[in-house]
């Protein structure tokens, strides 16, 4: 069963186009102008129970407005939309009691109250019973190490532990499906890595789906096995992580520091036949650029059975770059070959 459909959705925005001078500001007061803007441009796409799914895209690309049409926030200017079942916009009331959401620049805990006292204002919010809320409680507080926390002020609380906390709110109720947007944005390392493994455990333990959109790679790499990547408020690629890599990675680069002088002639000699570019640093330092189809150990084996090596350094290209790479170029069209969508 399908946790989220969405087909043909788009939605657009008027904005009012500002004229200049004096003379502009007055005809703008009587007879204003618009013109339209496509924040998202008929994009299809669905995402299985249980998945972890990558929602990425530059500034503007219209992540964050997809999410708000998905939780009811904005309504489509077209298309259709089924999340658990029910369209958003349209059957908010029982719609909500499935979903859970932490947006990371917004707060859904009162400022000046304690964080439990948040918590129980949440419960009554969303119908939650006692028994099945102090359950729920109890084992996400001690998951999230939140015990110091309950009394506290959310104005006094530290930026990683508001997000446990904003966690916490958005779990309470139990959903099916949580939507994650940019949730650990400001972060240091320490408390992403937390929040990363409570995400992994949450989804194999509880089977949750979860929708993330971040800037941070390096969460899409820790949590998701499928990306969509959204430019221009169109996708331009939906599919594996893997694939991603496999298609735009330049492969894998191996830096050798060798015990004795080298040519870069000899290099090229002692891997003939494989399909390896070299680049030397100095004689005692060289790099081979390993394709995707040719195993480390048979490069290993070439060059180890002819010479001295005193170090080894091996790195890939990164999601980072990857993804640099296909914004850069303005399309997700690889040279020689195509993204499919």
């Amino acid at each position: 069963m399908q946790a989220i459909e969405v087909n043909a959705l788009r939605k657009t925005f008027q904005i009012q186009q500002s004229r200049g001078g004096l003379k502009g500001a007055l005809q703008d007061l009587f007879a204003r102008q618009y013109h339209e803007v496509t924040a998202v441009n008929d994009i299809d796409f669905s995402i299985p129970q249980g998945e972890i799914c990558g929602y990425i895209g530059e500034n503007g690309a219209g992540k964050s407005t997809t999410i708000k049409m998905l939780t009811g926030i904005l309504v489509p200017t077209s298309g259709h939309i089924k999340v658990n079942g029910y369209v958003p916009y349209e059957e908010r009331e029982k719609f909500v009691q499935g979903i859970g959401v932490v947006f990371g620049q917004r707060s859904q805990l009162w400022w000046d109250i304690g964080v439990i006292e948040s918590f129980q204002l949440l419960r009554k919010v969303y119908r939650v019973s006692e028994h099945d809320f102090r359950t729920r409680l109890d084992e996400l507080v001690e998951r999230l190490e939140l015990q110091e926390l309950l009394s506290r002020p959310v104005r006094k609380l530290s930026l990683g532990q508001r997000m446990r906390c904003e966690l916490v709110a958005a779990l309470l109720h139990n959903p099916s499906i949580i939507f994650l947007d940019e949730p650990t944005i400001g972060l240091d390392i320490v408390v992403k890595s937390e929040i990363r493994e409570f995400l992994k455990e949450l989804n194999r333990t509880q089977g949750t789906t979860i929708l993330l959109t971040t800037h941070d790679l390096q969460d899409i790499e820790a949590l998701c096995s499928r990306v969509i990547m959204l430019d221009a408020g169109s996708i331009i690629y939906d599919g594996g992580l893997d694939e991603l890599k496999s298609r735009w990675g330049r492969g894998r680069e191996v830096r050798f520091q060798f015990g004795e002088n080298v040519q870069h002639a000899q290099l090229q000699q002692w891997t003939t036949g494989l399909p390896v570019t070299w680049t030397q640093e100095s004689e005692l330092v060289a790099t081979a650029l390993v394709p995707a189809e040719l195993t480390v150990s048979e490069l290993f084996s070439c060059v180890l059975s002819v010479t001295q090596v005193t170090d080894v350094q091996i790195s890939e290209t990164s999601t980072d770059e990857i993804v640099r790479q296909i914004y850069s170029s303005g399309s997700a069209e690889k040279p020689g070959g195509t993204l499919h969508v």
